[in-house]
């Protein structure tokens, strides 16, 4: 039996919580084109955007997501470590059919992201329902990428920095600060949206990426989301208030985090 949106707390699909945001006007400026993915959704938008990411619509931990590329007659799919060039698009369509079998993927158009000593970066920010039902950002942190992945997830052997020193490494003082800012807000306004659609949802991790324009972008927002990137941040002020938030609605983490990285100074 289906459970009532307004009795859920957990979201699992992509294409879901996509939807979701696109309804906001404020929101979907920031949402990346995303579309189910299919032999025509990833011909149009790898011939419109040269690079998108392909994602299983239920997933976590960027297990099963792949970047992919078209440039200069050639196509390439970068899978975990891997990558694997082909000559024609239909060769790589075939490819990618028989590495995602049957399950449901999406296609998303691809964001050049900010870069931090030539690695791709995103920012997770967590928003958390508090006392009275008022929804509260509690803390963000820098995600950067392996050195040969196309993915910042900490489980993927992501490292973790403090995101106001990143951001004013890699933009400057003044546009990090605007940039807090924005996330900020993009967090608020994404917490106000799911409550209305699921008014028990007690806690929202969005991944929001920043491009070479500095534009922010929602790449995903986690319904049930994973503090272990504040675990590695050398404050640990932002950990215990995440956890106590957590703890006013009954939820306790398990703080185990192996792969993600502390960022070096």
């Amino acid at each position: 039996m289906n459970t009532p949106m307004n009795k859920q707390r957990a979201v699992s699909s992509k294409w879901t919580k996509t939807r979701v945001l696109a309804r906001s006007n404020s929101l979907a400026p920031h949402i990346p084109t995303t579309r189910r993915l299919n032999r025509r959704t990833l011909s149009l938008l790898l011939k419109k955007h040269g690079m998108v990411y392909v994602k299983p619509v239920s997933g976590s931990c960027g297990i099963g997501v792949m970047r992919l590329d078209q440039q200069k007659g050639k196509w390439i799919v970068r899978d975990g470590r891997k990558r694997t060039k082909f000559g024609t698009f239909h060769a790589q369509f075939q490819w990618l059919r028989k590495r995602i079998r049957r399950k449901s993927y999406i296609v998303q158009r691809g964001i050049h992201v900010l870069r931090y000593k030539g690695r791709p970066i995103d920012f997770r920010v967590m928003i958390q329902k508090g006392r009275k039902a008022k929804w509260k950002v509690t803390g963000t942190a820098a995600r950067v990428a392996h050195p040969r992945k196309a993915v910042t997830n900490g489980s993927q052997g992501g490292s973790i920095y403090s995101t106001r020193v990143l951001l004013r490494r890699t933009t400057g003082n003044k546009q990090a600060r605007r940039l807090l800012s924005k996330f900020n807000r993009m967090a608020r306004l994404t917490a106000r949206r799911f409550s209305q659609a699921y008014p028990r949802m007690n806690e929202l991790g969005l991944d929001i990426a920043v491009d070479r324009r500095n534009r922010a972008w929602i790449l995903e927002v986690n319904t049930r989301p994973d503090p272990c990137p504040f675990t590695k941040l050398a404050d640990s002020s932002m950990l215990r208030r995440i956890v106590r938030y957590a703890k006013g609605y009954g939820r306790n983490y398990s703080l185990k985090c192996i792969k993600a990285k502390r960022g070096a100074r």
